[in-house]
């Protein structure tokens, strides 16, 4: 039986990174949305938007973690007004 990637804190950490924004090695999924939503209300993270949307798509390969962090930081910022 084939078992699906999950996106795991590590894989959404790698992610927000690609996509410009700093987090510390280890960080908590928590600590990853939190900096890219300081990040975007400062100066715009292109891509987030993006991100999220394909990320929201792929919810039964999501840890319960990240979905969390997503659900509570990321859509709500983005649903009040995305910079980019």
């Amino acid at each position: 039986m084939m078992i699906a990637d999950l996106i795991d804190g590590d894989d959404f950490r790698q992610r927000l990174v690609a996509l410009g924004v700093r987090i510390p090695d280890g960080a908590c999924p928590e600590t990853c949305a939190r900096m890219a939503r300081l990040m975007h209300e400062q100066v715009g993270v292109e891509g987030l938007a993006a991100l999220v949307a394909e990320l929201e798509a792929r919810r039964e390969v999501m840890l319960p973690s990240v979905r969390n962090a997503l659900e509570q930081i990321l859509v709500p910022a983005l649903a009040g007004g995305a910079k980019r």
